[in-house]
């Protein structure tokens, strides 16, 4: 069997799709370094932190286009894409973590804690999933928290462009407070997004007795 053929499809790993989602795991680490790039002036460094989510955000639209309309899905696709929207928000909002850290972030470190906790735990659930042969797609709730992981970012990384830049300062605590509500409410879908996975694995596993 072709070892870039994903077992019970007919889509081959390396598809559009999926190199898609590869060069949004490719940028997460991109983000980081810029972010924390003390040589580069600020307006080069926003300018690029903005295009580089910019382009993970519409690298996501686009290989879940592919996928459809190019009937390129496959159960490596259905993990990978989550895996690559994690990777990207999580790193995102780690910047603004250890932002914190130096006196001036946005998060609090237990919020980005259950964050992690959340998303390693819905790999193992997902394993635990292929192991009987299921996979966990996305669904209503965790599409939801994807969208307030987002909105979260943007929020944030908009905070940190008003700081670095040095306009509207006087507006930037509420910026901020804005921000971390966003980043609260996302959380809470995170958890109940989980707890909605849970669920279905324990279905799964009553069904299959």
């Amino acid at each position: 069997m072709d070892i870039n053929q994903d077992k019970g499809t007919k889509s081959p790993v390396l598809n559009l799709a999926n190199m898609l989602t590869l060069f949004r795991i490719v940028l997460a680490p991109v983000f980081l370094v810029v972010y924390f790039m003390t040589d580069l002036k600020a307006t080069v460094s926003i300018l690029l932190l903005w295009i580089i989510l910019f382009i993970s955000e519409i690298t996501d639209y686009f290989d879940g286009l592919a996928a459809r309309k190019l009937k390129l899905n496959s159960d490596f696709g259905k993990l990978f894409d989550p895996f690559a929207d994690t990777l990207v928000q999580t790193t995102c909002f780690l910047c603004f973590l250890i932002d914190g850290l130096w006196g001036k972030g946005i998060f609090p470190i237990i919020l980005f804690l259950l964050v992690i906790y959340r998303e390693f735990s819905i790999l193992f659930l997902r394993n635990l999933m292929l192991r009987k042969g299921v996979t966990l797609g996305a669904r209503m709730l965790g599409k939801i928290k994807t969208l307030l992981y987002i909105a979260a970012v943007g929020a944030s990384l908009f905070a940190v462009s008003v700081d670095r830049l040095g306009v509207l300062e006087n507006l930037l605590p509420y910026f901020k407070c804005g921000s971390l509500i966003i980043f609260i409410i996302s959380v809470i879908f995170s958890v109940s997004s989980f707890i909605d996975y849970l669920n279905i694995y324990f279905k799964t596993g009553n069904e299959n007795k």
